[in-house]
């Protein structure tokens, strides 16, 4: 039975993941992921940032807040975001950076206060598909009215793991022990 019902978490967080609903909105927001022991982002967070690039360029969002904490490979996931994002054509004054951004809840508590000192309502989340569910929840949670949501076509064998994390974590989130 428990079995059954993390199948089926898994198959809607999958879904709702997949189904981007990206519209335009006050800002983009990128989760962090690790960043490599050379400095560069690692495969999965470029593939978020490139994601994110693609939205700017197509006018979505003026502005893009990048989230990430100190990883254990000594770089800041937010400013290895940020520096990417600018070598790609985003100006550096439409790139804000949240440092404190270590987890799911500091990313979304972070970016709401952020969006509500510039007057901000809207945000169009860009995390792999099956962080999606979890991540608009958490920014709703945070006060942000409006939350859209697109992600990368990057996919690897940890995304098995991830998404049955995200089945335990998004209920465990809902009920109270965020």
């Amino acid at each position: 039975m428990a079995g059954m019902l993390l199948a089926g978490g898994g198959c809607a967080i999958v879904a709702d993941g997949l189904s981007d609903d990206a519209r335009r909105s006050d800002v983009g927001i990128v989760l962090g992921s690790k960043v490599e022991l050379d400095g560069r982002p690692s495969a999965r967070l470029a593939a978020r940032l490139d994601k994110a690039v693609e939205l700017y360029r197509a006018g979505l969002f003026p502005s893009v807040i990048v989230s990430g904490g100190l990883g254990k490979e000594g770089y800041d996931e937010a400013a290895t975001m940020r520096d990417y994002l600018v070598a790609r054509g985003v100006p550096a004054a439409a790139v804000i950076v949240d440092a404190a951004g270590v987890n799911t809840e500091a990313t979304a508590r972070n970016s709401a206060a952020l969006m509500r000192q510039r007057g901000m309502t809207s945000a169009l989340v860009v995390t792999q598909y099956f962080h999606v569910t979890r991540s608009k929840m958490a920014l709703r949670d945070n006060g942000v009215a409006t939350v859209y949501s697109a992600h990368p076509r990057y996919v690897e064998w940890r995304d098995v793991y991830s998404t049955l994390r995200e089945a335990v974590a998004v209920p465990v989130y809902i009920f109270g022990a965020k």
